[in-house]
């Protein structure tokens, strides 16, 4: 049961409380449940950005970067950095929140990391209820960042207002990163350590792959900023170029519908989630166990046996 005086210290942004809370969403119980639909109608606040791209791009670095140039501007920032989950603990390996210890000492900066839970798009899928956390103790921007993406997993864009992919010159990220889609979930590019040799090349051809995409007078744009974050160089336009994509949103009238496909997304894994755990934890469960026999040696196909499990389903 969440108490009244529970709510108003997450409310008041009590750090201990907001750490509880985040765990208790994590745990994926009952509680966490009655917690989320709590704090809800104190949420949509935050401005939710999302940065990603392969490892080893920069991204904490960026994201270290740019939360200092908002603080600087008198912002509150939570950031969720989404580790790689732990093989021996199941936990985050906590990498990111060693590269910001910087910014992790500020009292207006509340720093997370959360294991990707077998969550292929690089996104835990409690990281969007953390950021409802978040929102509802009054940060003004909330950062998700999240490790390499995969193929065609790009969760990212189902939680960012804005996302920012993060490329380096070599490697060939530009021609990867059509191939992944990120050409479709990018905001803009941010092209790091563009101090590197290859730099100006990576810039041309995703300029160059990105004019091939269908697009009018009206259409958003992605733009390529080269940066070197390590040295703060970039940072300043990366800031501008967010908040060029927030105006966009808002002139065209796309933010409030955008947040509701997002919403309707997150509906959709909702509702799968607690079908697939009712499904397996009842009688789906018995029934898959006792029918290996008749596929193994009643020659019965799996096709079979999982349209049996589903009627039965339905008909509970």
């Amino acid at each position: 049961m969440i108490d009244l005086q529970f709510l108003e210290k997450l409310y008041n942004n009590d750090r201990r409380t907001v750490a509880r809370s985040i765990s208790i969403v994590e745990s994926n119980n009952s509680t966490s449940a009655e917690l989320l639909k709590e704090i809800y109608s104190k949420t949509g606040n935050a401005y939710r950005i999302g940065i990603t791209g392969p490892p080893g791009s920069g991204k904490s670095t960026i994201t270290n970067q740019i939360t200092k140039l908002y603080r600087s501007q008198n912002k509150k920032i939570g950031i969720i950095a989404v580790d790689p989950t732990s093989p021996f603990t199941g936990g985050a390996l906590l990498g990111d929140r060693v590269r910001m210890s910087e910014i992790g000492s500020d009292a207006n900066v509340f720093i997370r990391s959360m294991a990707t839970r077998g969550s292929l798009g690089g996104l835990s899928k409690k990281a969007i209820d953390a950021a409802d956390v978040l929102d509802a103790a009054g940060y003004d921007i909330i950062i998700l960042e999240t490790v390499g993406v995969g193929q065609s997993e790009l969760d990212i864009a189902q939680a960012a207002d804005t996302t920012a992919v993060v490329l380096v010159p070599e490697s060939g990220d530009a021609v990867q990163a059509m191939k992944a889609g990120l050409m479709e979930i990018a905001d803009f590019f941010v092209v790091n350590k563009s101090d590197r040799p290859g730099s100006d090349q990576a810039v041309a051809a995703l300029r160059t792959i990105l004019y091939m995409r269908d697009h009018d007078a009206n259409s958003w744009m992605p733009n390529i900023i080269k940066s070197v974050a390590s040295e703060n160089k970039g940072i300043e336009e990366i800031a501008a170029e967010i908040a060029r994509h927030k105006n966009y949103l808002n002139e065209h009238a796309l933010f409030q519908k955008k947040r509701e496909e997002h919403t309707k997304s997150r509906i959709k894994v909702i509702v799968e989630e607690k079908l697939r755990e009712e499904l397996w934890s009842g009688d789906g469960g018995k029934a898959l166990h006792t029918s290996l026999e008749k596929i193994i040696y009643g020659g019965l196909s799996p096709y079979h046996i999982a349209e049996e499990i589903i009627i039965k389903f339905k008909n509970i």
